[in-house]
Formats: structure tokens, C-alpha cells, sequence
């Protein structure tokens, strides 16, 4: 039985879909109007785990990311740059495809735009309206009247009454409570706009995540996922337009990861903390940002820092290792039964416990080390691939590109002149284009002689 960790009841729970054999899950994507950040890399990676291991026990899983295509940092960001809020969109989506790409992210069974759902978006609004939940402001915005909503703060455990507790409220005399919220905004000069009941405008952002996952996973489904500083105000405004304008249960499980810091601090531009996916990507494989990643157990905080980084890549140069130089016969699927892969599921099906499936892969390397079965190594291929790991020929990872050092070819030669000088037994010649390889960051392993090499 798979458990998981609902953030709505605060306690681990037996994972019971409304339908039997499927699973619909949504995941609040990204507003797309820069990079994604090494947080965003933590979010987008935990979610393609969750997909894929309920994938590989058997479900069908719809899995849908949104895309936030209109707001008010794109339309910012656009008008700084020169651009139309379009060709930024556009542009930010192909960089953060690449991005995902590279982290080996699966693409998502949908990916919806917020502006392709307009018209859903409005009709949950006249919904609202008519239903006492929402009003109109003489200022041309909707706000949704939280008040009338009995269930606001079961998500996050606040009361209107305690909330913001010590911090000011801005007053806005449009609104009849400081805590109603948008879910449409009037329209202003510059800015794109569509018709609607109310006037020309353009949505708030809350109210888009309940009309795309409507629109593909139903009224009521079975998980509801992001980053955890998405739980308020976000997730819990999305209950209450949600189950206001519906009148049932909204969602079963809320699943929430954790944050990343960077040296022990929250990820801040301002203290120069700040990195993008590409930043990291210059420096680090994508598999091993993954490893990185994945190695964590999603709910918990993670600290970034190039130690904790180059960190993995040895881990996950270990587990390439174990299988380089196989010829691993082709793969007939998981035996569950056998003790490693019992002891893997076991782990993922307690709320996705990475931490733990990645000791039994270390546990499965070095047992194919000293055995080197080519079953066991299938085993821990078939078996790290549903994590998305260790699905690249080992040479490929342990060699990598060189970037600004040697190429494959001069490495080769220089191996080649080595073992030359010690068949000539010029050991100090020897000693020298060792030391000139390691110096370059090559690692070279002699083994019945011959000699394999890989990067540092």
C-alpha cells in the first residue's frame, strides 16, 4: 500500500484514488517570465518522481503543469525589455523546456496555458458572484469575499482572525474584508486584456489554477502538488473558489516539497544567493543536479552549495562505475519479489522515501562490483531508472565532455604514450603523464592491464 504525506490532514495517509488504476494529479507550474531557479529544479524534479513512481506501480496517471502565461511580472519584465508579454512567454518557455530536459524531466500529460482558459476561469467567477462568494468592486475588479467561505484556512491551519497576526494589512476600499482576494482585475492601458461580465480585464492568478484543473482532471481529483510556499495564499484560495463554486470536496491530497537553501539561507537575489537552472547547469551535469535532487526526501529543507554538489557527482559516479564495462542483457521489467527491489518499493511506497531507495542502489553497486552479474547490474539500472537515473551509457557520464579541458582523442593519446613508456620502463616518464592527467582532472583506473580513464 502506498502512504503519502497530506499536507490537508498533517499525517501520512493510504493513498486510495477516486478511481481505481488512476491517479489525477495537478502541479502548480511556472510563471514564465525569467530562468527557473535551482528552487524551481527541487519542485519540478520532485513531482517527475512522484509521476513516475506511480507510473511504475501500475496506474494511469494523469499528470497535468500549468503554465502561468499572463501576470504581472511578465507584463513588467516585457515592457522592461522591449517586448511584447507574447514573444517573452514564448522565449521563457522553450529556455525552461531546455532546463527541464536537461534535469531529465518527463514531460507532463498536459501542460495547459492560463490565457487558452479564459472563458473557465469567468465561468467560475459568475459562479462565485451568484453564489454569495464573490462581488464586484466599483473599481471594476472581483474579489472573492472570504468570509463567506466556512472552510478558509484548512490548508494552512490559519484563521481570518489570526491571520497576518502582527503585520499590516494594507486597506483597499474597494474590498469589503483586507483579506478578499482577486480573482479578476480591471483592465489598464498597455496591458492584454479580454472581455468579460464585468468589463475588460484580465484574471488574477489564483483563479487560474482552479479552471485548468477543472478543465482537465475534474470538479474533484485525487492530488494537488508544489512548493510548499505555495500553501498559502495560493493552494488555500484555490479551495475556497474551488469548492465554493462547486459545492464539493476539491482535493483528496495536497503534497508539498521543501525548500532549498544556499549556504544554510534562503535563496535571495539580494543576498546574491540567487541561481538559475542554467547557472548551475555550467558547472554540474544535469544528472547530477538530479541525483542532488532526488538523493533528499522531498518534504524536507535542502542546503545547496558546490561542496554538497560535487558531493553527488561522486555518488553518482560510483553508481556509473558499478555498471561500466557490462553488457547487460536487455531489460525484462522488475521482479518485486527480489530482495533489492522489495526493499526499494518499500521505501518509495512510504510517501516516496528517495533517501532510502538511493541507500539500496548504493547497496545493489557495490554487491555488482564484486560480483559483477549482469543480472544484479540490470537490476540496478531497471531500478534507478525509475528515479531517471543511470540511464546513460556509463562511458558517456564518466567521460563527459570536456568542455575547456582534454579532449577524448589527446587523453586516449596521452594513455597510449604512458603505457609506451612502461613497456620501455621509463617510469618517470610514466610518472609524468599520469601527474599530467590528473592535474588536467582525469582519473586513470589500470586493471588487468589495461587501463580505463574518467573525468574528476
Amino acid at each position: 500500500m502506498l502512504n503519502l504525506y497530506n499536507t490537508l490532514t498533517r499525517q501520512k495517509e493510504a493513498f486510495n484514488p477516486i478511481e481505481p488504476g488512476k491517479v489525477k494529479m495537478y502541479v502548480c507550474g511556472m510563471t514564465v517570465y525569467d530562468l527557473c531557479h535551482i528552487g524551481h529544479a527541487r519542485m519540478l524534479t520532485a513531482f517527475d518522481v512522484i509521476y513516475r513512481w506511480f507510473a511504475a506501480s501500475g496506474y494511469d496517471v494523469t499528470y497535468v503543469r500549468n503554465i502561468t502565461d499572463i501576470d504581472d511580472k511578465i507584463i513588467k519584465r516585457a515592457a522592461e525589455r522591449g517586448i511584447s508579454a507574447e514573444a517573452l512567454v514564448e522565449e521563457t518557455i522553450a529556455d525552461m523546456h531546455a532546463d527541464t530536459e536537461a534535469l531529465g524531466l518527463l514531460r507532463p500529460t498536459f501542460e495547459p496555458r492560463a490565457t487558452a482558459h479564459i472563458g473557465g476561469m469567468q465561468d467560475i467567477i459568475s459562479k462565485l458572484i451568484s453564489r454569495g462568494k464573490a462581488y464586484p468592486a466599483a473599481n471594476g475588479d472581483v474579489y472573492y469575499a472570504v468570509r463567506e467561505f466556512d472552510g478558509y484556512g484548512k490548508l494552512s491551519g490559519k484563521t481570518l482572525d489570526n491571520l497576518r497576526a502582527g503585520e499590516r494589512v494594507e486597506v483597499d476600499p474597494n474590498k469589503r474584508d483586507a483579506h478578499d482576494f482577486v480573482l479578476w482585475k480591471a483592465a489598464k492601458p498597455g496591458e492584454p486584456q479580454w472581455q468579460s461580465p464585468w468589463g475588460a480585464g484580465r484574471p488574477g492568478w489564483h483563479i487560474e489554477c482552479s479552471a485548468m484543473s477543472c478543465h482537465h482532471l475534474g470538479e474533484h481529483f485525487d492530488i494537488h502538488g508544489g512548493g510548499e510556499d505555495l500553501q498559502f495564499p495560493h493552494h488555500e484560495n484555490e479551495i475556497a473558489q474551488s469548492e465554493g463554486a462547486h459545492g464539493q470536496q476539491y482535493v483528496n491530497y495536497w503534497m508539498h516539497n521543501g525548500f532549498i537553501n544556499v549556504d544554510g539561507e534562503k535563496m535571495s537575489k539580494s543576498l546574491g544567493n540567487f541561481f538559475t537552472i542554467r547557472d548551475v547547469l555550467g558547472h554540474f551535469d544535469g544528472e547530477v543536479i538530479r541525483f542532488f535532487i532526488v538523493r533528499s526526501h522531498y518534504r524536507s529543507p535542502v542546503n545547496f552549495t558546490d561542496g554538497i554538489l560535487n558531493d553527488a557527482k561522486q555518488g553518482l559516479t560510483r553508481l556509473y562505475t558499478a555498471l561500466r564495462g557490462l553488457e547487460l542483457p536487455a531489460s525484462g521489467g522488475i521482479d518485486w519479489n527480489n530482495a533489492y527491489a522489495a526493499r526499494f518499493k518499500a521505501a518509495m511506497d512510504d510517501d516516496f522515501g528517495t533517501s532510502e531507495a538511493i541507500s539500496v542502489l548504493f547497496e545493489l553497486a557495490g554487491e555488482v562490483n564484486k560480483s559483477r552479474d549482469v543480472q544484479q547490474a540490470r537490476l540496478l539500472k531497471d531500478l534507478a531508472g525509475v528515479l531517471g537515473l543511470l540511464q546513460r551509457d556509463p562511458e558517456a557520464f564518466l567521460q563527459g565532455e570536456a568542455g575547456d579541458g582534454l579532449s577524448a582523442e589527446q587523453i586516449e593519446a596521452l594513455i597510449q604514450a604512458r603505457k609506451n613508456a612502461r613497456a620501455a620502463k621509463n617510469w618517470a616518464e610514466s610518472d609524468r603523464i599520469r601527474d599530467e592527467l590528473t592535474a588536467a582532472g582525469i582519473v586513470l583506473e589500470d586493471s588487468a592491464g589495461t587501463t580505463t580513464w574518467r573525468r574528476a
